[in-house]
């Protein structure tokens, strides 16, 4: 099931989200706020997962 979360929201993992009906992605980081879109609120889904190494 792919992650999502919604303007307004915090984003629950950090990485790249595509906003819903958009061609874009935004990077989101984990416990921040979902910010509005030039459309209003939307729903974002999550295309790539942050990856940290070291």
């Amino acid at each position: 099931m792919a992650t999502k979360t919604k303007t307004g929201q915090k984003a629950p993992v950090s990485g790249q989200y595509k906003p819903v009906g958009s061609k874009t992605e935004v990077t989101l980081v984990k416990g921040k706020t979902v910010p509005p879109t030039p459309k209003g609120a939307t729903t974002f889904v999550l295309v790539d997962k942050t990856k940290h190494g070291k």
